[in-house]
């Protein structure tokens, strides 16, 4: 008998405001891998993130997304990242006054809370989560992203680099263990330093769990960094090619535009 995948996109048409955007997306991570999602602006790309972690604004027409065998599209957003789902988004939100051990404190308990709730309906005991724990564990975690304590006193993103505010992220996504994480142009606004230590961030968080990942990004040069083990071309909200990381390579050698010329002529071919 075959395992149930941890995420699966099938036929997804999503739509805003009465224009369709993705026209039939299919996609299935397993537990642990790393798939990257590429394609120029206006693809569909971003769209995918969004539908993803809930956002109101998007309509899906058709499809489901299907996370562990369940359909997710009737679930809140709160729902979703209690269930083990985690969205990094490529502009972070400024919240002035709220310190950034305050915010992962508060999405820490909420998350812990729902998973002790669903342990419990179903018959086990789970032990509740105290705030020196939390304490210990975001030390821990800082420590492995190689953060400075300091870091957790700052008010969330207020004055923070491009670097910095991706950084806490991945400190939020360390803290909350998803089984699924989604990063949205990760790399935008980041220069070869910043781009080199959030990716040694994410890998460590990988290294240490069986967590999957799906990389949204225009440019290789992330891969160069987080290495994955798909690659799927998105154009025109339909994915074109997929293969492994060999492909990401030919897309920077070629570009978008003869990508989408082969496409064509294959399709022609046909």
């Amino acid at each position: 008998m075959s395992k149930t995948p941890l995420f699966e996109v099938e036929n997804l048409h999503v739509s805003i405001e009465d224009k369709e955007i993705l026209k039939g997306i299919d996609l299935t991570v397993n537990d642990g891998e790393v798939h990257a999602l590429m394609g120029p602006n206006g693809s569909g790309k971003s769209t995918l993130a969004y539908v993803i972690a809930g956002h109101p604004d998007y309509e899906v027409t058709e499809g489901t997304i299907r996370y562990k065998g369940e359909d997710i599209l009737e679930w809140s957003p709160d729902e979703r990242a209690q269930k083990g789902l985690f969205l990094a988004f490529q502009y972070p939100t400024v919240i002035p006054g709220v310190s950034m051990a305050s915010f992962l404190r508060m999405a820490v308990k909420n998350v812990r809370e729902a998973r002790a709730e669903e342990i419990a309906l179903n018959g086990g005991e789970a032990k509740p989560f105290t705030p020196r724990e939390f304490r210990k564990l975001m030390r821990e975690k800082m420590e492995m992203l190689k953060m400075d304590d300091s870091f957790a006193t700052r008010y969330l993103n207020e004055g923070f680099s491009g670097g910095e505010k991706k950084r806490a992220e991945i400190l939020q996504m360390a803290l909350l263990e998803p089984q699924l994480a989604v990063l949205d142009e990760t790399d935008s606004g980041l220069d070869i330093d910043a781009l080199k230590v959030v990716s040694e961030g994410v890998n460590a968080l990988h290294d240490s769990s069986d967590m999957a990942m799906l990389l949204i990004t225009h440019y290789q040069r992330l891969l160069n960094y987080i290495k994955p083990d798909y690659v799927h071309i998105v154009m025109d909200g339909r994915i074109v090619r997929e293969g492994g990381p060999e492909l990401a390579l030919e897309l920077e050698e070629k570009g978008y535009e003869n990508i989408r010329k082969d496409v064509a002529a294959a399709a022609a071919g046909n």
